[in-house]
């Protein structure tokens, strides 16, 4: 019986220590009543992420909730691969695809604190190439009737401010509207996974901007081309300084590029096939080293992870002793950067939806992500002053300064995503009770 007990408690041991090596040191809530949040309550957002496992919506997912500094939430829910059956861990890492961003724009703010640049510095400074580029103008000829491309020069540089808060005139050509200035683009292909960085900007710089710098948010390449303003600053390749920069001090030992070691690629979260289409999403092979260190959407983390750079924010900068930002900084990048008199590229409010950066819907936009300015307005519960962004497929953050609360979900899937990011949203709210 003595042996029995002793062998009981060593287990129970092994679980807390399990469970506090796959929070990355977060420190614990003895329970979520501890930090005001209810159990009752969050089991609802277990249970409904189970239920959408069992009908085959989406392969699982793992969802993290930290308040007033402290775990309240960790789960693991569904299948890792559904078709290899398996088990979601709360390790488990996924694509993280624009969730990148928020890495990207931490570098350059780190690099700004140093000295190396100023947002207000244009663009052309780091990158020559940008000088002197022009914008397209898509007009009807009056003779032909046939829509042209009119090349007009730009009335300002693009700047690093703009790159940051998307208004640099560039575009991601897979969104919004079609025209003959993303047909450019598309030629051009500045999204291929086979260059580098430096090769990026160079077919960047051959195709005409989409608006005159400063005057129009675009969800666009902007942060790809911070990811080369770090390389060419700091004289090491950009998967080196968000390594040795961000993740060594902040211990996120499965956040990068790419997933090295067979023992961690058997961790990798997998795109199931979607029931409505018959068709896997197709998703980026991150067992080997990128050509393209996309900093807009190249990214893998944990969930874990992630919750560890968000804490960093919510913490004004510094986690366990370790300060990447001052606390003004932080506040600069939280705060809304779009005027009110900016316009938006056509048909992208239908694309994010609750995600889109107008007052329209509550919604403006920071230094790498979306930010929360009006109460109501939104569909989503939050508070004025939370941000948050999302990736590709089904992953989403946000962070809630007033509620002291930081929230992650991973899942690897396009079908309903942003149903499961508004879920994830509604349950962690209504589980707040203090």
């Amino acid at each position: 019986m003595k042996f029995s007990k002793r062998i009981m408690a060593v287990t129970v041991l092994f679980l807390l220590l399990a469970v506090t090596a796959f929070a990355q040191g977060l420190p614990q809530a003895k329970n979520p009543e501890e930090v005001g949040m209810s159990s009752e309550r969050l089991a609802r957002l277990t249970s409904g992420l189970q239920e959408a496992v069992d009908k085959g919506t989406i392969p699982g997912a793992v969802g993290i909730v930290l308040r007033k500094g402290k775990v309240a939430y960790f789960e693991a829910i569904g299948f890792q691969d559904r078709d290899k059956k398996t088990p979601m861990a709360k390790d488990s890492i996924f694509r993280i695809y624009s969730m990148s961003k928020v890495f990207t724009s931490l570098a350059i703010m780190m690099l700004m604190e140093e000295g190396k640049l100023l947002l207000t510095d244009p663009v052309s400074k780091f990158l020559p190439e940008l000088k002197d580029m022009k914008v397209g103008i898509q007009r009807s000829n009056e003779y032909t009737g046939k829509e042209e491309l009119l090349l007009v020069p730009a009335n300002r540089e693009m700047t690093i401010h703009d790159l940051l808060r998307h208004t640099s005139g560039l575009t991601y050509w897979v969104f919004g509207k079609p025209s003959l200035n993303k047909d450019q683009w598309k030629k051009n292909n500045p999204l291929d996974y086979k260059q580098t960085l430096a090769e990026m900007v160079t077919k960047i710089s051959k195709v005409p901007l989409c608006y005159q710098p400063g005057t129009t948010w675009d969800y666009s390449q902007s942060t790809d081309v911070l990811g080369r303003i770090v390389e060419v600053i700091s004289g090491v390749s950009f998967d080196a300084f968000i390594a040795e920069r961000i993740a060594k001090p902040l211990k996120l030992t499965d956040s990068g590029f790419w997933v090295e070691g067979a023992d961690r690629q058997t961790r990798i979260a997998e795109p199931q096939v979607n029931p409505a289409t018959g068709k896997k999403p197709s998703a980026l092979d991150v067992t080997k080293r990128p050509n393209w260190l996309s900093g807009g959407g190249g990214m893998v983390s944990t969930a874990s992870d992630y919750a560890r750079l968000c804490q960093l924010f919510l913490s004004g900068g510094i986690l366990d002793g370790v300060r990447l930002l001052s606390p003004k900084t932080v506040e600069l990048m939280t705060s809304n950067h779009l005027p009110a008199t900016i316009k938006y590229a056509p048909k992208l409010q239908m694309q994010l939806g609750p995600s889109f950066p107008s007052p329209e819907v509550g919604n403006g936009f920071g230094l790498g992500f979306l930010v929360r300015v009006a109460p109501g307005m939104n569909p989503q519960p939050g508070s004025v002053g939370d941000y948050s962004w999302a990736g590709y497929l089904g992953t989403y953050f946000w962070v809630d300064p007033e509620e002291e609360l930081v929230a992650v979900i991973m899942i690897q899937t396009r079908a309903q995503r942003v149903y499961y990011r508004t879920f994830m949203r509604d349950m962690v709210y209504q589980a707040i009770i203090d």
